[in-house]
């Protein structure tokens, strides 16, 4: 099982056990917040001036230190961390809202989850800074219609970390922030030393060993590194239902653990046309249909509302996947047959994408099965994953079969295979 505590998720409304734990968590964090002095505004705000820098080292322990043990466990394929939710990235909007937010830090002494600590200890300070806080949360809604637009979209990158910014190994981006955050911590010292007039021998020595361990923590991630996509492929297992009826007895319903090859061999993400057909009348799935045959095949012919995305430049558009569609969208891979759609389709699931099917036989068998009554020539000499039609232009999704009347094909028979999977709920960030 792929952490982070996804069965507590799944099984959180039937196990009320499951919500002691995260009252545990939520406890152990506001503890440690308190303990850290972090419900103090004058111990939060002198950062600002460079007396105290506890803000700092401790914010920044928190991140490297979970960054280490995240992406070690990502290099030892305990965690796969496309299962992770990223923020997207909105560079425009964020670093206008990083500096309002700093504005307030500084005037106020406290960031939003810090005044809650403080609230909750009985801080007067604490209380005003929360009740500002949603009377600016009920402001912001009140006026976000008036920048929607700007708010939404201005500096939008998607799902951006720093591997795929400098163009580095994982490993690598997390040796050289832990790098950088010791850097800062012996700043943050001297800065204390200069302007708090703070005696530096009296600091704890444990710190130097933190230090030193963590270091060697973060060189150890970048030795090992992370599990390429043909080792994520080859441990993926799927559980599956499987209900076997069984004659004047109730049918009997077993749980059935396979692998990805097992998938395909037995035929299990290979969807009909029909399937596919009555799919996209089907309200309650978002069908997002990627064709990944080279753009001049889909100009020739393409099934209506199939996006264009060669095999090549698949792997650019997967950070989207992961984040942007709702929870119920199912995508569904072509290609001229299955060779090309079953290469994507490793690609998809081996990344965390969920719901992920190929279009059995792929334009070939659509064809043949909606445009029996077109003026389609048989190619003299297709090979393998080449179209076995011949078309007197290139119309796109123009032609007749591209879009089938649904009145036509009313009653089509099929067994059906998609079983929506829903994606893992968004979780917002924050500071300490």
């Amino acid at each position: 099982m792929n952490f982070p505590l996804e069965a507590f998720i799944a099984v959180s409304a039937a196990n009320p056990w499951t919500y002691v734990v995260f009252g545990l968590i939520g406890f152990a964090f506001g503890f440690t917040l308190e303990m850290s002095g972090f419900g103090n505004s004058r111990k939060l705000a002198a950062q600002f001036y460079f007396t105290e820098m506890t803000v700092l080292k401790v914010m920044f322990t928190a991140i490297v230190t979970a960054m280490v043990l995240l992406f070690g466990a990502v290099g030892l394929g305990l965690l796969n961390f496309n299962q992770v939710w990223v923020n997207p990235t909105y560079l425009s909007s964020g670093i206008l809202g990083g500096l309002i937010m700093g504005v307030g830090f500084i005037v106020g002494g406290f960031c939003p989850t810090t005044s809650l600590a403080a609230a909750s200890t009985g801080k007067v300070d604490g209380m005003f800074f929360v009740l500002g806080g949603f009377v600016g949360a009920f402001l912001f809604g009140e006026t976000e219609k008036y920048f929607t637009h700007w708010y939404n979209n201005a500096g939008y990158y998607g799902r951006l970390t720093l591997d795929q910014v400098f163009h580095l190994p994982i490993g690598v981006v997390v040796l050289l922030v832990v790098l950088m955050a010791l850097f800062m911590f012996w700043g943050a010292e001297q800065l204390e030393r200069i302007f708090g007039k703070k005696d530096l021998t009296r600091e704890p020595k444990l710190r130097i060993a933190g230090a030193g361990a963590l270091f060697v923590l973060a060189l150890a991630v970048a030795l090992i590194g992370t599990p390429s996509l043909e080792e994520k492929y080859s441990k993926l297992t799927f559980t599956r239902t499987e209900t076997i009826p069984q004659e004047n007895a109730d049918p009997i319903v077993n749980t059935v653990t396979y692998s990805a090859d097992e998938m395909l061999e037995n035929r299990l993400v290979q969807i009909t046309p029909a399937e596919l057909f009555k799919t996209v009348y089907n309200q309650n799935i978002n069908l997002i249909m990627l064709d990944v045959r080279p753009e001049a095949e889909y100009n020739l012919y393409h099934i209506k509302g199939a996006l264009n995305v060669p095999l090549d430049k698949l792997p650019r558009i997967i950070p989207d996947l992961l984040t942007e569609p709702p929870a119920n969208s199912v995508f569904v891979l072509m290609s001229n047959d299955e060779a090309a759609a079953t290469r994507a389709w490793k690609q998809l699931v081996a990344s965390a994408v969920p719901n992920v099917y190929i279009l059995e036989g792929g334009i070939n068998h659509w064809i043949a099965f909606f445009g029996e009554d077109e003026d389609f020539q048989l190619a003299s000499s297709a090979g393998e994953d080449q179209l076995d039609y011949t078309f007197p232009a290139a119309l796109g999704s123009s032609y007749e079969s591209c879009d089938p009347n649904p009145v036509h094909y009313e009653n089509l028979e099929f067994e059906a295979k998609i079983k929506l999977e829903l994606k893992r709920d968004k979780s917002g960030g924050g500071c300490g």
